[in-house]
């Protein structure tokens, strides 16, 4: 595929993104930056989400994950039901009550200074790192792709990247992300859905043909009742994806300022359950795709690569398909990516900015200057975190440093929910300590587990430990009262 007709592709990305930053940027405050005046529409906010859930890394690695663990995912998926429904019913309500522009201001309120910085502190700690990750990958696959055959450097790459990116949003915030993040979502199924049709194409199958070979494939296998201590067992992945939904979606900043945007709290329950319903269409698309991809590789005589996150990319842009398969995949994962950047970077500076800056009794002028600081120095940290995993160039490494921010989760959990069911109060001055000890604790006890627990393995239910870890912590530092 042409280097330039990739760049010429991005170019014309961007530029759709930057019209429509202008016309709903149009006499923006800081009311449409943080929340979007409240007046989003439920129904265009689910469908973005869409995009914002996945990442570039999702769109890239889910096509793949079929052949190491066929259909399981879809386990989780059925738990984000659940999890979607405790959002709706239990911290929609709350946060529309207490009119948070922040979702860690609750933890102000509930406990005091030292739990509101500390999740705060965590989010962006999260955020920060995470969305870096994901950037970084997908910058590193596009300038393998693309850019280091026009000598362009990693550096200029991500610089570019990153200014674009704060281009369309610094004026707007949430306002503009929920109408972009809307396109990208569009931009990214239609990418999927032209790969499959294109592949079904090549394998000479109709619609009728297409259900068969996925339903009759051996990586089409959805549910796991046998063994408890292998990391696919339903129960599991069913109850961790609920509370990775309640965590990622309802006690994430990123996730919930959109949320937050509808307006009212009826639009904003419809926005959350009918975007639960919707992730299991769209993650049962990506899985299916990766079937037809395992498919496709038998039938061509295509080794499946050891890391199997390269076959879709390997698929898409090595000629085996048509020339339009290639376009299609870089505006999926451009779009995929991005929409996660995009409102990450609106998110941290929300956060930081009402969070640790914490300005009050300032003019509206004076607030927006801030903002528009915080929001330069969050894109410069961006691009630093992003340099500094290029420089160290070790995949183990940057990956473990992206879970230990997944790690980060589980206070949050034991915090909100030590809040919401219990009346105690609790020393605040040490909740700092609980949250730090918390992940290390459960860090220790998923490297030693199969030792410790009879051949157990962790999967996605090390976040329910972290959270229970950090609640039992916040019980032992609970005040006692005096008779």
């Amino acid at each position: 595929m042409s280097p330039y007709l990739v760049i010429f592709i991005i170019a014309v990305y961007f530029v759709v993104l930057l019209i429509i930053s202008y016309f709903t940027s149009r006499n923006a405050d800081n009311a449409s930056f943080f929340l979007g005046n409240r007046q989003s529409p439920w129904y265009i906010v689910a469908f973005g989400m869409i995009s914002a859930s996945l990442s570039g890394v999702t769109f890239i690695s889910v096509p793949g994950w079929v052949v190491d663990s066929n259909f399981s995912y879809m386990q989780l998926v059925l738990g984000y039901l659940l999890g979607y429904a405790v959002i709706a019913q239990v911290l929609i309500p709350l946060y529309y009550r207490l009119n948070l522009t922040s979702i860690y201001t609750y933890l102000d309120k509930r406990f005091g200074f030292f739990a509101y910085k500390t999740g705060a502190s965590f989010f962006l700690l999260s955020r920060i790192i995470g969305a870096s990750f994901r950037l970084f990958l997908v910058a590193n696959v596009l300038q393998i792709a693309v850019f280091n055959q026009l000598n362009i450097p990693f550096e200029i790459t991500v610089i570019i990247t990153i200014i674009l990116i704060w281009l369309y949003t610094f004026k707007g915030g949430i306002k503009t992300i929920i109408w972009t993040d809307s396109l990208q979502t569009l931009f990214m199924l239609t990418a999927v859905g032209v790969t499959i049709v294109l592949i079904s194409k090549h394998l000479n199958l109709d619609f009728s043909g297409v259900i068969h070979t996925i339903v009759d494939n051996e990586h089409s296998r959805i549910f796991y009742f046998e063994d408890f201590k292998g990391p696919y067992y339903f129960f599991k992945q069913f109850f961790s994806g609920a509370f990775i939904a309640i965590v990622m979606t309802g006690l994430d900043q990123d996730m919930m300022q959109k949320n937050l945007s509808c307006r009212n709290v009826k639009e904003a329950k419809k926005n959350v359950y009918w975007l639960s319903i919707s992730l299991i269409p769209v993650n049962l698309l990506f899985m299916s795709l990766g079937v037809l991809l395992v498919v496709f590789a038998q039938k061509t005589g295509i080794g499946i690569p050891e890391q199997t996150d390269d076959l879709f990319p390997i698929i898409a842009t090595q000629g085996y398909l048509h020339p339009v398969v290639s376009v299609f995949f870089i505006i999926g994962l451009v779009s995929a990516a991005y929409s996660s950047a995009d409102s990450a970077l609106t998110a941290l500076t929300t956060s930081f900015t009402v969070d640790i800056l914490n300005p009050k009794n300032v003019s509206e002028k004076k607030l927006k200057n801030i903002r528009k600081k915080v929001h330069v120095g969050v894109s410069a940290a961006l691009v630093i975190v992003i340099l500094i995993f290029n420089a160290i160039n070790n995949e183990s490494v940057i990956s473990a440093v992206f879970s230990v921010a997944g790690y980060t989760y589980g206070p949050l959990l034991g915090l909100y929910s030590f809040g919401l069911f219990t009346r105690i109060s609790v020393k605040d001055k040490f909740i700092p300590i609980v949250a730090v000890l918390s992940p290390v604790i459960c860090m220790v006890i998923d490297f030693n587990s199969q030792a410790w627990f009879n051949g157990y393995e962790f999967g996605f239910e090390l976040l329910m430990l972290n959270g229970l870890i950090t609640f039992i912590g916040l019980f032992i530092i609970r005040k006692r009262n005096k008779k």
